[in-house]
């Protein structure tokens, strides 16, 4: 695990450091490292200095969600973020939140030789899925060894010792799930408190999202906002989208939009059979986003042996819906 962590960490490091390098050496380009908050509008304040500019775009980023437990400040839990600096595998994972990070993290230190349960509270893991996708990864991941205790109404969490106690329902029978460590992975919220939004006139939503329109404008004048913020995706993908378009608009008289783009995601688990079908999927939207009937890819001829060659068989199995 820990030469895992080592390569992990010298990935991230050099890519790290890669985008901070050519930042620093763009023409014109300053970077200043600080915590920044608007003072006025179209005003921030940063390290001591005040700032302003007719345009500001911010790209904020965002965090896990701490959800709120019955005995959270007792018991020392990890996220998405610090279960990436273990160093020796858990000797049994409990995972509350069955959706995309839960599945991939619980895969993984299942097979690097965890002990795993998944907790979720619905009764259907990725419960914004069809229930046969649902029902498809259940089976592979239940194959390798992880466990799930579905439909956990009331939660909480306690401490035995050195184990954490993870209460996964309501009726005093059943029985609580006791781990060596507790990932929370119930999603994700933009990091958008202490910037001061109300001061520039910059709305938000109830879950702290920046509003903005269909091209990544803000409620103020001047000020985009892209990335994880704007509640319209949180992918990587979609980020690099909202810069395409805030650039389009800006610079190149192109009026491109958000609810143009076609949004696609991909659970990344192994199904250990299938293997690229986060490529081959992506067919599919190209499609669409050009407009083209199925037909473009079901009459194709695609290479062979590949995993594509199967997605034109599939549509060609398509029928009507009535």
């Amino acid at each position: 695990m820990a030469r895992v962590m080592a390569r992990q960490d010298g990935i991230v490091g050099t890519s790290r450091q890669g985008v901070e390098a050519w930042m620093r050496g763009l023409t014109h380009i300053e970077v200043i490292v600080g915590d920044a908050h608007f003072v006025a509008p179209a005003t921030l304040e940063v390290g001591g200095r005040r700032l302003t500019a007719p345009r500001i775009f911010l790209d904020v980023g965002g965090r896990s969600v701490r959800p709120d437990l019955p005995g959270n400040d007792s018991v020392p839990t990890l996220d998405d973020a610090s279960i990436m600096d273990l160093d020796r595998v858990p000797e049994y994972l409990v995972i509350v939140g069955g959706s995309y990070i839960g599945l991939e993290f619980a895969q993984m230190m299942r097979r690097f030789g965890a002990e795993v349960t998944v907790v979720e509270r619905s009764a259907q893991r990725l419960p914004r899925e069809d229930a046969d996708v649902s029902e498809g990864i259940r089976s592979i991941l239940e194959n390798e060894g992880v466990r799930f205790a579905m439909g956990s109404e009331c939660l909480s969490l306690s401490r035995d010792g050195e184990l954490v106690v993870v209460g996964a329902a309501c009726a005093s029978e059943q029985p609580a799930i006791v781990g060596s460590r507790v990932l929370l992975a119930v999603g994700r919220r933009p990091n958008t408190e202490g910037l001061g939004l109300d001061r520039a006139g910059i709305e938000t939503d109830a879950r702290g999202d920046i509003t903005v329109d269909d091209q990544c404008r803000t409620s103020a004048d001047g000020v985009w906002a892209v990335g994880d913020c704007n509640g319209l995706g949180a992918f990587t993908h979609t980020s690099w989208n909202d810069h395409e378009i805030v650039v389009a608009n800006l610079f190149d008289h192109d009026a491109r939009r958000v609810t143009d783009r076609i949004a696609c995601y991909a659970p990344f688990i192994d199904p250990a059979r299938g293997l690229n079908g986060d490529e081959v999927e992506q067919g599919l939207p190209d499609l669409m986003a050009a407009k083209q009937p199925n037909t473009i890819i079901s009459r194709s001829v695609p290479i062979h042996p590949t995993v594509s060659e199967l997605l034109p068989t599939l549509l060609q199995q398509l029928k009507p819906l009535a």
